[in-house]
């Protein structure tokens, strides 16, 4: 199978902001807690999340997962920088979206992988861009049902509390593993999106749960291409 990469990353750039705490803006900090509310934190624990230094929420997050701390504030931080540049700086967004559509349009690929951030701007590209035909759009680790922080900022927005698969998307899988600290809530893809025609909930690796390497291994995905 040919493999095109949809490079967009060269649009994220993020510079520094006045008002940051350890490096992350009110809106990547916003990302955050939304993340570690999906958590089972307890109510008295979460009532303080605001007033807490992220460096001890991200402990906390880790202990939880029996994770490397360091490790965990590494990849947590960076996912929240990206993520909330892309949902809340416009020109960011509208670069990325054009740079998936050219490279779709010009591959019409039938099958659209997207990984981690890339399959938010995936779904938004495809409802933007209703010329780009997929067979199947396969998501993997992905943060589209996090609530409030990201799955209310998408465009378009949520009707009635729900998105949906893009029309000229004709299956849409995802796939998520249960330890993914960013592909939350379990099985929130299906449940706040119409359409999506599988949601798989399989273990991609034991500590590498995000890695783009290992769902693209995995077998489910392996199992899905097959079927075609």
């Amino acid at each position: 199978m040919d493999l095109t990469v949809a490079y967009y990353a060269d649009h994220l750039g993020i510079p520094g902001r006045q008002g940051e705490q350890d490096g992350l803006t009110p809106e990547a900090l916003d990302l955050l807690f939304a993340l570690v509310d999906q958590f089972d934190v307890p109510p008295s624990v979460a009532q303080g999340w605001g007033t807490f230094p992220v460096r001890q929420v991200l402990a906390w997050i880790a202990e939880r997962r029996k994770l490397a701390p360091r490790l965990v504030e590494l990849f947590i931080k960076k996912f929240c920088r990206e993520v909330a540049h892309y949902l809340h700086t416009p020109e960011a967004r509208k670069a990325s979206r054009e740079a998936v559509a050219t490279t779709i349009r010009e591959h019409r690929p039938s099958v659209v992988l997207a990984h981690s951030l890339g399959s938010v701007v995936a779904y938004e590209t495809l409802w933007q861009q209703d010329d780009l035909e997929i067979d199947l759009l396969v998501t993997l680790g992905s943060p589209l049902a996090v609530p409030h922080a990201v799955f209310s900022r998408l465009a378009p927005a949520p009707v009635d509390g729900l998105g949906s698969r893009p029309p000229n998307v004709r299956r849409w899988v995802n796939i998520a593993d249960p330890g993914d600290l960013v592909a939350i809530p379990s099985g929130g893809v299906s449940s706040r999106f119409a359409g999506v025609t599988v949601d798989h909930t399989s273990v991609i690796h034991a500590f590498d749960f995000h890695m783009v390497a290992n769902y693209l291994a995995c077998g489910p995905l392996a199992a899905e291409l097959e079927a075609r």
